[in-house]
């Protein structure tokens, strides 16, 4: 598929050169300076290449054929994005850079190979050579210029340089652009996380409140805050946040779980956390709280009460963690022959559990076990989310 798509792009660039080729021919009966007479021998020997299907060949001998200048500075980005789309940027560098070098561009012109060459240099991985070219146009307020800016802090957060992120983000690039501001949330929240990490919590809490600021919708600004409580000796303060999340977003309490079970923990309160769970049961009957609620029971020596409420809901709502438990109850209370059945079931359940994805991005559909905040796959923040459904939460 990407041989064929490339052979399409090489015949439309071929019939673009030709156009070009004649356009200027018939302008003129002498030929246009630095195109020779061999010019067309050239270009019909790279279409030659390209129906015999040598598309490497074709392009070098067009690259050789087409005199750079103003007329044909199109062709030639279009030549160089080609490499960096086939993973050659070293010669889409080259490309731009022949480009880049030639006094006869317009500013236009220059900024936009500017642009293209950075481009590549991210793809290879030069980040500070794409640094420094970005950097020199990103106060320009060509359209060049302001996507310079987004190039910028795209190249930042692949660095992982997240404050650079933050302060490379101008308020037109923030209106303009509301997934930007979706970003700039989870810079600020990265940041907070490693302060966390650090114990630095004032600071952290100041991060926390500028994630806020660009995204007041931000579910994991209230997380962060309520570990930052937890840590730093307020479990009290924690609860209050996590009971935020399943009124601002439902689909994220999978994510609250623990840390309100922890939170519970640390002030003894079982009983209280119990109640909380059967509340959120009544609202939100996702089996991740009632497999949390079920595990207490069980704990508190009231595994009967455990097996009664799974019997119940799995009646209304199925899901395969809550029938794998649900085993795991029966067999803490089976015997000989009922009981190899049961672990023939369990097993089962744990093998069809173990390859069963947990969270799913909106965007591209990218599934894993765990809570990514970017997807790994397209980079969209805050676009991976619990599944949920019959065999979900």
């Amino acid at each position: 598929m990407a041989f064929d798509f490339l052979l399409f792009a090489l015949l439309v660039l071929a019939l673009a050169i030709g156009w070009w080729l004649g356009h200027r021919t018939r302008r003129s009966d002498v030929p246009p300076p630095g195109v020779t007479p061999d010019l067309s021998k050239d270009y019909f020997v790279g279409l030659n290449y390209l129906l015999n299907e040598q598309p490497d060949e074709a392009i070098e001998t067009f690259v050789k054929a087409l005199e750079v200048n103003s007329d044909t500075v199109e062709t030639h980005l279009a030549l160089g994005n080609l490499f960096r789309s086939r993973g050659e940027s070293d010669r889409a560098v080259r490309v731009h850079q022949n480009l880049f070098a030639r006094p006869s561009l317009t500013r236009e012109q220059s900024e936009r190979v500017q642009l293209e060459l950075a481009r590549d240099f991210m793809a290879a991985g030069l980040y500070d050579r794409a640094e420094r070219l970005l950097k020199e146009l990103a106060n320009r307020t060509s359209t060049a210029g302001k996507e310079s800016q987004r190039l910028l802090v795209s190249l930042y957060e692949r660095e992982k340089e997240w404050q650079k992120a933050i302060n490379a983000l101008s308020g037109s690039l923030l209106r303009d652009n509301p997934k930007l501001k979706t970003a700039a949330a989870h810079y600020a929240c990265e940041l907070a996380a490693q302060l966390l990490a650090q114990g630095q919590y004032g600071l952290a809490r100041k991060q926390l409140k500028q994630a806020q600021a660009f995204d007041p919708s931000c579910i994991r600004v209230n997380l962060l805050n309520a570990q930052l409580e937890l840590q730093s000796g307020s479990p009290k303060a924690a609860i209050r946040l996590l009971l935020r999340i399943p009124e601002q977003n439902p689909i994220f309490i999978p994510a609250m779980l623990q840390s309100l079970v922890d939170a519970h923990e640390r002030l003894n309160q079982r009983e209280a956390l119990i109640d909380t769970l059967k509340q959120l049961i009544e609202k939100h009957p996702y089996s991740s709280v009632l497999l949390h609620l079920a595990d207490l029971l069980r704990a508190n020596g009231h595994t009967e009460e455990a097996i009664n409420l799974l019997d119940e809901r799995m009646r209304h709502q199925v899901s395969l963690k809550g029938v794998d438990y649900l085993i795991d109850l029966y067999l803490d209370q089976a015997k000989g022959e009922e009981r190899a059945h049961l672990l023939t079931l369990r097993n089962l359940t744990t093998q069809l559990l173990a390859h069963k994805p947990e969270h799913q991005c909106s965007q591209c559909g990218f599934q894993s076990l765990q809570l990514f905040w970017q997807c790994p796959k397209c980079r969209e923040w805050g676009s991976v989310k619990p599944i949920f459904g019959v065999e979900g939460e």
